[in-house]
């Protein structure tokens, strides 16, 4: 973007804001007319500055909103600080960077959220003052690309103007990723190119901030070249005493135990006061106070060997952690002052570090024990929900979401489609010596030939909507193995020289090929998708508009090989003034925290199933200003699935935590309930061998029946159970009412019954068949928790509901213990003939309340609401919600009390497809259990059967 567009875009939001705070509603009008003005300030900008872009840019950044965060929090040994001390803190280096962030035309919404958020994270960290020995542990929990560095700078930038002097971020494990840290932290929070013969402060070159006020200074060890990190020779020679430290000192250093020991080593020299705690005596540097900022914090960071603990839960003092978790927990006791925030979009790993974990030499593990904080997408993120889409899920209270229609499947990248397939292009099994061939052919599979297409078609539209010095990038990652990368490479290389030959020499000599298909891709692709993605900073192109700017956006491309240096990051730095196209061809190198400028379209078909490897894959998540309707992500369909799986799995994960949130839950209450929840356990990273036992809690879960068995004797059996289960429970007349707030909700075709003994319903669960699999409708497990509540004096008085269908629905009547019932249809997942048959979704969300009185439904309905609109960025709801979610009903609900929903299903339309052996009625049931913290868990033992089923044999 040049200066004359950026200077009118700051001088116009400050006017806009302006408007803003008057109470005057935004309408185009109101921005053109302000556009206006900004353009009349400055003469120069009316002919140098797109108006009518200028508006739309305006406009879509206006529209912009945010929610608000939600923390879990223990202020234990914390003294609140921050309210008392604000107002005499000079907050340079926050400033300036709040300047930086207009100059980049942030919109004004985002920078004040990032003021907000900076400030409570800052806060619920220790007084850089406050005298004596403290140690705080949290954990911020973004989504990924969705500016997770932005929030640390900032915070690093207000923790310096607070008074910490000693910043060290830990930035992945490779080269290019600590880097491209360091070159952001130049610009945004030093100021400065941290080159080695610049970072003297008269040869300094400013950047970013330093070209704002080069007056406000910090000092670095560490810098942006691809050598430095933090060496053996750094540590000689560098002798300052951290007491002795006037300006704030940041490392950017590499997750290397190597590297981390050096650095260790030279804490170590100045460690000379001896303090003692809890009986154990140790050296500290005295009075630093020290910031550490874990980036990716679940990946290296965690200890990955069990450590032991006696029977009254006190760990083993002698433990010996993996080297890299080893050294940060050094690092940290090394100081008798110290914070530690690690930031991750994935947080399974760190929740499931033991939080009484410690040794006598390291001291206590990472586990965020002070605070996680879940902080909220702006809604323009285009995150997993909106890209993958989400099925509605009312235990959990979510609301269906379609996918933007951005993806493209391949089919053509192997022989076949099965998972073991050694042949073709790119088989899902392939070595190190593999040869990729397309029909025999040293070619690209059709399917990527497209995308490489539908990339020169985004650079060229985005150059036709003005946009013609930002960066392009494409991602094709398909192997691990780096030399079968070096032949994709060449492939693409020559597919491109191909396409620019044609288009730049074939108008000449008559070869209209690549013209045209591009033109056949716009116009049966492009033009359809544009037209479904509504945003006034989209305008519509037609092909006239983009064809004349083909030859320019392909003739800029570059194909480049990312291998883990830092000049996979430096070329972007070395063409900001006129924007770099690149189509980066990657690895493993791909999979975490290294950025995409630009990113439009990706070709992806490394398949990885483990939750949070697979989230942090996605670098097409982000931000997408101006073409979010060009973007394209090629992938296999098995692949999609998957997404869309832990997309459900991250949506629960956070769901849970807003539910803890709302009613003032620990991070230490959190890490025991996912540690024990059946669906996130089955989800994370935990390292599970052969053979694992799983220790599993129900409470505050609600279960149902989505699988099925289609075997006669299955069907006649849990049919006949339901039947002797009903008949003990006796007679009842059909209909049900509750009272609500405002309304009587009736259930016309139901029957209910009411303080049902625990063990009955116990009996029950545990007395029907389900099929074996990885899923959690495991009536023996059920029925072994309820048992074990029964001892605590929980779960005793339940309500059963025998659910008929709803009014105005057809369905095929039954007769079960002699209470006539109209069966609920349910469709099927996949009406191909398999072992077992599965729904969507089996409850009704209303269903869940259907023991509620009135007011404990208006506070699971007040709990919902003050959860509402926590982050648009990841749900884009704008309605509140009018029913209370799952987890509040759970909530709410008394410990004694629990739920058991009958559903029998109508058989005959999965009867006809061949779904069913017979027309015998399937009996679906859920259990809703109430939340408990003192609730029981059951053993759940995990084979290798059951691994490769749900994850391939990936753990």
């Amino acid at each position: 973007m040049n200066a004359e567009y950026d200077s009118a875009w700051t001088i116009a939001q400050v006017l806009i804001k302006g408007q803003v705070l008057q109470g005057i509603a935004l309408t185009r009008e109101v921005i053109a007319g302000k556009v206006d003005t900004a353009l009349l300030m400055d003469p120069t900008l009316k002919n140098q500055v797109d108006r009518e872009r200028l508006i739309a840019d305006l406009e879509s950044s206006f529209s912009v909103w945010m929610g608000s965060s939600a923390t879990l929090e223990n202020n234990e040994d914390h003294v609140a600080w921050l309210n008392g001390r604000k107002s005499g803190i000079e907050w340079k280096f926050w400033k300036r960077y709040q300047r930086l962030l207009q100059q980049k035309r942030w919109s004004s919404t985002s920078i004040d959220t990032l003021n907000e958020l900076t400030d409570e994270t800052l806060g619920r960290l220790e007084d850089p003052n406050r005298k004596g020995i403290w140690s705080r542990r949290g954990l911020v929990v973004g989504h990924v690309q969705s500016g997770k560095t932005a929030n640390y700078t900032g915070l690093i930038c207000k923790a310096a103007d607070a008074g910490y002097k000693i910043i060290i971020v830990l930035a992945g494990i490779h080269k290019s990723l600590r880097s491209q840290t360091q070159i952001r932290l130049d610009e945004g929070f030093l100021g400065y190119e941290s080159k080695d013969e610049a970072v003297e402060g008269s040869k300094r070159k400013h950047i970013g901030v330093g070209q704002i006020d080069p007056s406000i200074s910090a000092n670095t060890i560490t810098t942006r070249a691809d050598d430095g990190d933090f060496k053996v020779s750094v540590r000689r020679n560098f002798h300052i005493s951290p007491e002795a430290l006037r300006l704030p000192l940041l490392f950017v250093v590499k997750k290397n135990a190597r590297v981390l020991e050096n650095l260790n080593s030279w804490v170590e020299r100045f460690a000379q006061k001896k303090i003692k705690v809890d009986g154990v005596e140790r050296s500290v540097v005295a009075d630093v106070p020290l910031l550490v900022i874990d980036d990716e914090a679940d990946h290296a960071s965690i200890d990955t060997r069990s450590q032991e603990f006696d029977e009254e839960g006190r760990p083993d003092p002698d433990h010996d952690p993996t080297s890299i978790n080893r050294q940060i927990r050094k690092l940290l006791h090394l100081f008798e002052k110290n914070s530690y925030v690690g930031y991750t979009a994935t947080p399974f790993a760190n929740i499931f570090i033991h939080d009484a974990g410690r040794t006598d030499e390291h001291g206590e593990d990472l586990f965020p024990k002070s605070f996680i904080t879940n902080l909220p997408a702006s809604s323009d993120y285009v995150g997993p929900v909106r890209v993958f889409g989400l099925e509605p899920d009312s235990s959990l209270g979510l609301e269906e979401r379609k996918p933007l229609g951005l993806i493209r499947h391949i089919e053509d990248h192997a022989d076949s489609l099965e998972p073991d397939e050694r042949g073709g292009w790119m088989p899902p099994i392939h070595k190190k010596d593999h040869k990729p061939r397309y029909k025999e052919k040293r070619a690209l599979p059709p399917s990527l030939q497209q995308a490489v297409h539908a990339f020169i078609l985004a650079c060229a539209a985005r150059r036709a909507r003005g946009q013609t010095k930002e960066h392009n990038s494409m991602l094709i990652h398909v192997t691990r193995f780096t030399n079968v990368q070096n032949e994709v490479h060449e492939q693409v290389k020559s597919t491109l020289k191909k396409l620019r030959d044609q288009l730049e020499l074939g108008e000449a000599a008559g070869i209209t090929g690549a013209h045209e298909e591009l033109r056949r891709l716009w116009e049966k692709d492009f033009v359809s998708t544009s037209g479904t993605i509504k945003d006034p900073a989209l305008p519509e192109l037609s092909w006239d508009d983009v064809s004349g700017h083909l030859k320019a956006a392909v003739g800029a491309i570059k194909v480049k090989q990312i291998n883990g240096t830092a000049g996979d990051v430096l070329d972007y730095e070395d063409h900001k003034a006129t924007g770099l196209s690149v189509i980066a061809v990657g690895g493993d190198k791909l999979a975490r925290g290294l950025t995409l400028e630009g990113l439009s379209v990706s070709y992806f078909l490394r398949a990885s199933r483990m939750y949070d490897t697979l989230m942090q894959m996605g670098r097409w998540f982000g931000y997408r200003p101006g073409y979010l309707d060009l973007c394209r992500l090629y992938m296999t369909e098995e692949l999609d699935d998957w997404f869309q799986y832990v997309t459900k799995a991250s949506e629960e994960l956070r769901q849970e935590f807003d539910r803890m949130a709302a009613v003032g839950g620990t991070p230490a209450d959190y890490g025991l309930r996912v540690r024990s929840h059946p669906t996130l356990l089955v989800t994370s990273p935990v390292k599970m061998r052969n053979g694992v036992e799983l220790q599993l809690s129900f409470a505050g879960d609600i279960i149902e029946t989505t699988l099925f068995d289609p075997r006669r004797r299955t069907l006649e059996h849990n049919r006949t159970t339901t039947i002797r289960f009903l008949e003990k429970l006796g007679p009842r007349p059909q209909g049900w009412t509750q009272s609500r707030p405002d309304r009587p909700e009736q259930w016309k075709h139901s029957y209910v019954w009411q303080d049902v003994p625990g063990t009955e319903v116990s009996m029950f669960l545990a007395a029907l068949q389900v099929p074996e699999g990885p899923h959690k409708a495991r009536g023996e497990l059920l029925s072994e928790f309820i048992n074990k509540q029964l001892q605590q004096k929980e779960l005793t008085h339940w309500t059963v509901a025998l659910i008929g269908r709803k009014d105005g629905e057809d369905g095929m009547p039954d007769t079960l213990a002699g209470l006539p019932i109209t069966l609920t249809f349910r469709d099927v997942k996949n009406k191909e003939r398999r072992e077992l048959y599965g729904i969507r979704r089996l409850v009704n969300p209303r269903d869940e309340t259907i023991d509620l009185d009135a007011n404990t439904y208006a506070r699971a309905l007040e709990l919902t609401k003050e959860g509402f609109q926590r982050d648009p960025g990841r749900t884009r709801r704008k309605q509140e919600p009018e029913e209370p979610s799952g987890p509040f009903i759970r909530h709410v609900r008394p410990k004694k009390r629990g739920v058991l929903l009958l559903y029998p299903l109508d058989p005959r339309p999965h009867y006809a497809n061949r779904l069913l052996e017979a027309e015998v009625t399937p009996i679906g049931w859920a259990v809703s259990f109430p939340n408990s913290e003192t609730a029981a868990k059951v053993t759940y033992r995990v084979n290798s059967v059951y691994q490769t089923q749900e994850y391939g044999g990936e753990l």
